[in-house]
């Protein structure tokens, strides 16, 4: 049975931070800010690592690569935003709607494909120095990063897929301020069982395997940093990988956090404040960690 009302419907309203229109002021200034210090920095680092020899690694490469995903991420989120408080239209269509959560979902899927390769490149410079520039050699540099975006295309595609096939009646109010997949199916007057399935599997491989992968990798690396006998060398190998280390820590903390903020609180701007955190300020601070924790990158400014 096709619920009533379905047909007429075409677009979900983002309900954002605040309803009061007072608000929306500080906060086009404060979301704008954040969105030009984000592409700023990630330009930064893709300019610096493009223009420097010296800087075409493993590591770099796929820094330059993670930065690009950054500045994608805030772009499909941020600026949609930012004209919905200006316009003071909150409306966004149903097609729009797919495509922002399509892309959403394809660069966070890549932030994990790309970290994850990244502390494989840590965990292959500091156990295996030796047989590094075999292991890490730029062609399986490049599998590494074209094997990424296909796996992030093909669980953005499907997940999206299963959205298309549910329907939405009278409620069309998204309590965040983009389309969020978990938001977009509790609108949904269908079952949703099966998308519920599908969501938790590929959450839990994508939050599991990589997030396992990363701590592997970083117990093998101080493993092997703690048989390094002079205190000098043991801080000249942990620096390689600090700045690493943070970023993944601020990546997997703020995505605990919004499932933490989204299970256990019923207060629906909490949860989109811990998103922000998460989808905004994370690609902002990723490249003052590397450019404030890295001299080769320092040396390019």
């Amino acid at each position: 049975m096709v619920p009533e009302n379905q047909t007429q419907f075409s677009d979900f309203i983002l309900l954002l931070f605040s309803e009061n229109p007072d608000q929306e002021g500080p906060l086009f200034g404060l979301f704008l800010s954040l969105y030009l210090v984000t592409m700023v920095g990630n330009l930064f680092i893709m300019l610096a690592i493009s223009s420097d020899s010296h800087l075409h690694t493993p590591m770099y490469f796929l820094l330059c690569n993670l930065s690009f995903v950054d500045t994608c991420v805030v772009t499909t989120t941020v600026p949609k935003m930012l004209v919905s408080f200006k316009t003071q239209n909150k409306a966004i269509p149903y097609t729009d709607c797919l495509t922002q959560m399509f892309f959403f979902t394809l660069f966070v899927v890549l932030d994990h494909f790309l970290l994850t390769s990244m502390a494989y490149d840590r965990f292959v410079a500091i156990c295996h120095p030796l047989n590094y520039a075999v292991m890490m050699s730029s062609w399986f540099c490049g599998l590494l990063v074209i094997l990424s975006w296909s796996l992030a295309l093909l669980v953005a595609f499907l997940l999206c897929l299963m959205v298309t096939r549910l329907c939405f009646c009278t409620n069309h109010q998204i309590h965040h301020f983009f389309c969020d997949l978990p938001e977009i199916m509790k609108l949904s007057c269908s079952d949703t069982l099966i998308n519920y399935i599908l969501m938790y599997f590929v959450s839990g491989l994508l939050g599991f395997i990589p997030l396992m992968a990363v701590l592997y990798s970083y117990i093998q690396i101080c493993s092997s940093i703690i048989k390094i006998p002079s205190a000098q060398g043991k801080y000249k190998a942990f620096s390689t990988c600090g700045s690493h280390l943070c970023v993944v820590s601020l990546f997997y903390g703020t995505i605990f956090g919004v499932y933490w903020t989204s299970s256990f609180t019923k207060t629906t701007w909490k949860s989109s404040v811990v998103s922000a955190l998460y989808a905004v300020v994370t690609p902002m601070l990723n490249p003052f960690i590397y450019t404030l924790r890295n001299k080769d990158i320092k040396n390019c400014s």
